[in-house]
């Protein structure tokens, strides 16, 4: 873990199961999408601005599509809870 908002093993193996799969068509997906989930939690807990994330992570570009998606299509929505059953 670089961050102290970054996810351990066992609350990634939680989530990932929830997260959307490769797309049938296109480019294979070549951002880690759990780099991703850590880019997000590390903004929601410091408050940064999208450009001002460290480099370490995946561009500010990518991380803030892949937010913007998953919001429109309910993946980040409140009931993903109950609805994932990832970890259940």
């Amino acid at each position: 873990m670089r961050y102290a908002s970054d996810l351990t093993d066992r609350e990634w193996g939680l989530i990932s199961p929830c997260l959307p799969g490769p797309r049938r068509l296109g480019r294979p997906r070549s951002t880690d999408l759990r780099e991703v989930v850590n880019a997000l939690l590390y903004i929601a807990t410091t408050g940064c601005q999208w450009r001002m994330m460290p480099r370490d992570f995946p561009p500010f570009t990518t991380v803030q599509s892949y937010f913007y998606e998953w919001r429109a299509t309910g993946v980040m929505g409140s009931d993903q809870p109950s609805s994932c059953d990832g970890g259940a």
